[in-house]
């Protein structure tokens, strides 16, 4: 018995059904069965292997899409020549099929490079504090959805010109060097240089993952780079975002660039009586008795002095730049209770010679003045 003979059985057994009914229950069939084929294989894979196996499962789990899309394309493939279909509704099922199977290698290529991108960060895990996995984790992460991208780009031009009438256009869209082109390059503008600005950041490196900057007078984290874009986790938890391009084209100011110890700076007006070797010695004990000190740096300045008040400058450095806020608010509360209980003569204050103006006030002012006592001739020999 061959397939010719089991094809007329069933055609005299189903005659009365439309021929294009049938073939396409019977490509919904094969797609079906396909699925189910599936999701009993990956069933008998966990319980063979699930607990020897955990990698097992999360590769499964990645390539789920991918797999499934193959499983029914290869069930249509067996399937389709058989169905008893017209050119009617061959043609347009033929290249369905040859759309989905460009899908596919696309769809296989965009979880390779995933895949192999997760693997590779499994190694640099700790990106807080470890400027070397940071360094890692920027550049796979752009490269990777630089790839992506491009990969997406190269699935859908090569899916469109498989259609005649897109693939007409396309070329004489790209052959006429006309007005259609200049607005199609200036659309995409935008989308390249941010695209191109990301590949800037991965090779040179002006942010990275975790890094604290300073962004339109706005301190936060690169919390992700994305494409086209960066997410900055601002202090109060809200999320800016920004265009790649804007760390490329204009200035911006990053404070873990090489290391993520800062200096942080605490200022303060206090008067000329003040006794500054007493508060340095002082905010230096203070400051080692904090946890938040790293051990690096501790100093007290007198910067600056006008007609009423002396300027203090205090530099204290911490590990990091949440840490250098913290230490600098405790060392100024701190700083601040110690002149007003141990030196109050060291507070601002406002210093005014009162001067009596002329005419009338003059006259009483003297009227009321008491007048100096006669020295004794006696004394004055």
């Amino acid at each position: 018995m061959n397939w010719q003979t089991v094809m007329a059985d069933i055609d005299r057994m189903f005659g009365w059904i439309p021929s294009w009914f049938v073939g396409l229950s019977l490509v919904a069939g094969a797609i079906l069965l396909a699925l189910a084929f599936y999701r009993l294989a990956v069933w008998l894979l966990n319980r063979a292997f699930g607990t020897r196996l955990p990698l097992l499962g999360v590769f499964i789990e990645r390539t789920s899409g991918p797999a499934q899309l193959a499983l029914c394309l290869a069930a249509v493939a067996l399937v389709l020549p058989l169905a008893p279909l017209d050119d009617l509704f061959r043609t347009p099922l033929t290249r369905l099929f040859v759309v989905a199977f460009i899908a596919l290698i696309g769809w296989i290529s965009i979880r390779i490079v995933d895949m192999s991108a997760a693997r590779y960060l499994q190694n640099f895990r700790d990106v807080a504090e470890n400027f070397v996995a940071r360094k890692h984790v920027t550049q796979v992460r752009v490269f990777k959805r630089v790839t992506d991208i491009i990969i997406v780009i190269i699935t859908v031009s090569t899916a469109l010109m498989t259609f005649d009438s897109v693939r007409q256009y396309g070329v004489s869209l790209f052959a006429s060097a006309g007005a259609a082109g200049i607005i199609v390059g200036l659309a995409a503008r935008p989308l390249l240089s941010n695209l191109i600005a990301g590949l800037q950041i991965a090779i040179t490196q002006p942010i990275r993952i975790e890094d604290a900057v300073i962004i339109e007078n706005e301190w936060g984290w690169v919390e992700d780079i994305a494409a086209t874009y960066v997410v900055i986790r601002l202090w109060d938890w809200r999320r800016m975002v920004v265009p790649l391009s804007y760390f490329i084209e204009k200035p911006f100011q990053n404070w873990t660039r090489d290391t993520a110890s800062l200096i942080g700076v605490i200022a303060l007006h206090v008067d000329y009586r003040a006794d500054v070797p007493r508060i340095r010695r002082w905010l230096e004990g203070a400051v080692k008795e904090s946890k938040l000190w790293d051990g690096a740096v501790v100093n007290l300045q007198v910067i600056d002095a006008d007609s009423r008040t002396i300027e203090l400058r205090a530099l204290v450095s911490a590990r990091n730049a949440p840490q250098s806020w913290d230490l600098r608010c405790e060392v100024r509360e701190k700083l601040i209770a110690f002149i007003r209980d141990e030196m109050p003569e060291a507070l601002p204050r406002e210093r005014a010679i009162l001067i009596p103006s002329a005419g009338d006030d003059d006259a009483e002012f003297l009227q009321r003045a008491p007048a100096p006592e006669k020295t004794p001739a006696s004394a004055r020999n």
